[in-house]
């Protein structure tokens, strides 16, 4: 039993899905996000507030202006791309807290927030969470 609460335990601390992040900056909690694609994809369609900070271009010179005293959630499209991850790692080596969000851009769409972008259209938020 002890091995399974420490599992999830784990999980939560570095992660985050759609729900919690939405109503963590609803809260107004010192958050970043940040979005790891690339910057095509991120003028398309983004999470509102988002950065843009591709994962091939994290480092100390990038990031230098960057408070390490606050969480960072890095995203992507989803499931099927890991460029979060590799934010996520990316942050963690140049000290930052960090969690990765889970199912990316796809899910927080699925869930019903709104995005910005080229190819977003006005979304009211209006989704709750199914869990």
């Amino acid at each position: 039993m002890n091995e399974q609460i420490k599992h999830y335990a784990n999980k939560l601390q570095f992660e985050m899905d759609p729900s919690d992040l939405f109503d963590a900056l609803n809260k107004g909690e010192k958050i970043i996000v940040i979005d790891a694609r690339k910057p095509m994809a991120f003028k398309a369609e983004h999470i509102p507030g988002a950065i843009n900070i591709p994962h091939r271009e994290m480092n100390e010179e990038r990031t230098q202006t960057l408070d390490k005293n606050i969480l960072y959630i890095t995203y992507c499209d989803g499931i099927g791309c890991n460029a979060s991850t590799k934010g996520a790692l990316n942050m963690a080596k140049l000290g930052f807290y960090v969690k990765e969000l889970i199912g990316g851009l796809e899910w927080w769409k699925k869930d019903g927030y709104a995005i910005k972008g080229t190819q977003s259209e006005p979304n009211e938020s209006k989704a709750e969470c199914s869990c």
